[in-house]
């Protein structure tokens, strides 16, 4: 490892790269740029207001705001001063959950943007060790109330840095004696697990694990110095604030934010604009983003008509046929394909990547599985999304497909400088080929959870971190992930599989299902929780002429979702993708979408059973009876009712 501290990364990098765009940020009506020497300029400025502000070594300090220069700033400004940084998730909206993070944490302060301030103001009389909130844009006193300051601190972000060139008149070489004290084991980060469930885990990360991390990712991908990326993950996500932030300061390479709008939703909104105006070279992704992706893309291509919409078919089969797994396209009789695969790619994909601004190289694909169709999509669109694996504890990257690496619907090669084995219930090391929880070892496993020395022990075991998750290394070492231990459906005999591959083909394969969880906790057969598209189903009741309202209309909408259902079993057009003891024999159409709203979805957009199975307890119970076994119970008939009702539907 090079560098001691992530302070020591950044200066290393400015020193080679003074006059390199770090920061790309579009406040008004197009992008400009930050240099890496600007940038370390208001980095040590603002760090010396933070220690004009009372913050020392060791204190905590969160970090609330969209993705934005200030960002980064603050974050390098905190450990500049020898803080350690609690980045929080602009979507926690409950009082609670934000209040238990600060609290927890004990934040000495705060750096919080225009959007977030009313979540921390409304919270200070309940937050005794916070003295001092950072303000990134103007308070608007119609929405908090200054008064709740107290005897608190309120300073904007100028004025810190303003404080900062005065402490550095008065202790010149106050900053750089806390900054070179700082060792690679010291805390440089917690980061909050969504804990819908229960109390978050604050997950320790320190200068060492991100520097090894950074090394691991480096060491699978070139990143030149003249690459950019565009960050849509929020910055707070483990995957996109190492591989998205400081993978790129270690290579000289510059990061872009989204222009910021008054709400989450105005910010997505300005995706698509800002992708074209700063043509990234590569994107970080999870597979909600990949989706929308590929709707947004075919939707385009419908709306040119049906001839484009055919080619665009018929070329996505050609180059799915060529490409089959990428470790082993072309070759033999299917080189006859590549000069059609160059021919669509020529009239058709080069104007989808022209949408991307025309310089997207690749995907790099996090969070969860991405389904193989949808690498297959991006791959033959020539966008191919590079799939991983990690979890925070890890800081994130485990493993990851690389260009030179790539075997679609696993998750590539484990990176170098880290021991993975695949152990049994026993703690054996399981021979390849066979299925365990994936361990791992290495400078980027985390130091442990904060104050909770329980939780800490049962995953940390003798320098080796027990993931939770299951998978296996093929002969040729890359890893397949199956799934969360805890999410595996287990059958009234013990036999135990992954639902999270049939819930992602049941959304992919068909247009009724947005989402599923199925259930089976030692039981004689599997349930499901269905979340239908209702757009779909109103058309297909519309084209027969049903009212949704009628009993008949329910019954026959009903009866298509049974058809979707039954494509998977014995007989129907996708039967033997899956054993047909784990595709549900019983489901119940929920009302309400799983969401981060209502607890039943995660940051990173993966749906928290644990939750959803508390909420539902009483249905899934139900699914378990006679009646419940029966499609067209009472339930699911007003269900359907409700949802395809115009008078009622949300």
């Amino acid at each position: 490892m090079e560098h001691k501290t992530l302070p020591r990364l950044f200066e290393e990098s400015v020193h080679k790269y003074p006059d390199n765009i770090l920061l790309w940020e579009k406040k008004q009506a197009a992008y400009e740029g930050t240099t890496y020497a600007n940038a370390y300029r208001q980095v040590q400025r603002t760090a010396r207001g933070l220690l004009s502000l009372g913050l020392e070594k060791g204190d905590r300090m969160a970090l609330i705001s969209e993705g934005r220069n200030d960002w980064v700033i603050s974050e390098l400004a905190i450990l500049f001063a020898g803080g350690v940084c609690v980045p929080l998730s602009v979507k926690i909206e409950a009082p609670a959950d934000l209040h238990f993070r600060l609290q927890h944490a004990s934040c000495k302060g705060v750096v919080v943007s225009g959007n977030h301030q009313h979540k921390v103001f409304q919270l200070l009389h309940k937050l005794p060790d916070l003295q001092f909130v950072v303000v990134l844009d103007p308070v608007d006193e119609t929405a908090v109330s200054v008064g709740d300051l107290t005897d608190r601190e309120m300073v904007y972000i100028e004025e810190v840095r303003q404080r900062g060139d005065v402490m550095h008149d008065k202790h010149p070489g106050m900053l750089e004696k806390i900054k070179d004290s700082l060792e690679p084991g010291d805390f440089a980060n917690i980061c909050y697990t969504s804990g819908t469930t229960a109390d978050p885990k604050g997950i320790i990360l320190t200068h060492r694990n991100y520097l090894h991390n950074v090394e691991q990712a480096s060491a699978m991908f070139d990143v030149p110095q003249d690459y950019t990326s565009l960050h849509i993950l929020p910055w707070d996500h483990s995957f996109a604030h190492t591989v998205g932030i400081y993978t790129l300061v270690r290579n000289g390479a510059s990061l872009a934010s989204l222009k910021t709008g008054k709400t989450l939703n105005e910010t997505i909104k300005n995706i698509p604009v800002c992708i074209r105006e700063m043509a990234p070279h590569f994107l970080l992704s999870v597979p909600a983003l990949a989706k929308n992706f590929r709707n947004n893309i075919e939707k385009g291509v419908r709306e040119k008509g049906w001839l484009g919409w055919w080619l665009f078919r018929m070329g996505l089969k050609t180059a799915y046929a060529y490409n089959r797994e990428g470790y082993n396209k072309g070759g033999g009789a299917l080189e006859l394909l590549r000069p059609l695969c160059r021919f669509f790619d020529a009239i058709l994909f080069s104007k989808v990547r022209a949408g991307f601004g025309g310089r997207l190289r690749f995907f790099v694909g996090g969070g969860a599985l991405l389904d193989i169709e949808l690498q297959r999509f991006f791959y033959a669109l020539g966008m191919p999304v590079y799939q991983g694996y990690g979890l925070t504890e890890a800081s994130p990257v485990i493993s990851s497909n690389t260009p030179d690496y790539l075997k679609m619907g696993s998750s590539g090669k484990v990176v170098p400088w880290l021991d993975l084995k695949i152990c049994g219930n026993d703690g054996r090391e399981k021979p390849i080929g066979e299925q365990g929880e994936i361990v791992v070892r290495g400078d980027n496993v985390m130091a442990g959870y904060w104050k909770n020395e329980r939780a800490t022990m049962e995953v940390l075991k003798d320098g080796w971190l027990y993931t939770g998750d299951l998978g296996y290394l093929d002969n040729e070492g890359y890893l397949f992930v199956l799934g969360r231990e805890k999410s595996l459906l287990i059958g009234s005999d013990g036999e135990k599989y992954s639902p999270e591959g049939i819930e992602e083909a049941m959304m992919e394969k068909s247009a009724f299902f947005d989402q599923v969880m199925l259930y089976n906790n030692q039981d004689i057969y599997t349930v499901g929780l269905l979340v239908v598209n209702q757009s779909t189903l109103k058309d297909h009741l519309s084209k027969r002429g049903l009212d949704p309202t009628a009993g008949e209309g329910q019954k026959a909408a009903l009866e298509m979702i049974k058809k979707e259902l039954n494509r998977f079993m014995p007989g129907g057009d996708l039967e033997g993708m899956f054993p047909p003891r784990w595709l549900p024999a019983a489901v119940s159409i929920i009302r309400e979408p799983f969401a981060e709203s209502n607890g039943l979805m995660n940051s990173t957009m993966k749906i928290v059973r644990p939750a959803i199975q508390a909420h539902y307890r009483s249905t899934i119970d139900f699914l378990y009876t006679p009646e419940g076994k029966n499609i067209f119970h009472a339930s699911n008939m007003e269900a359907i009712a409700t949802l395809l009702d115009d008078r009622t539907a949300k």
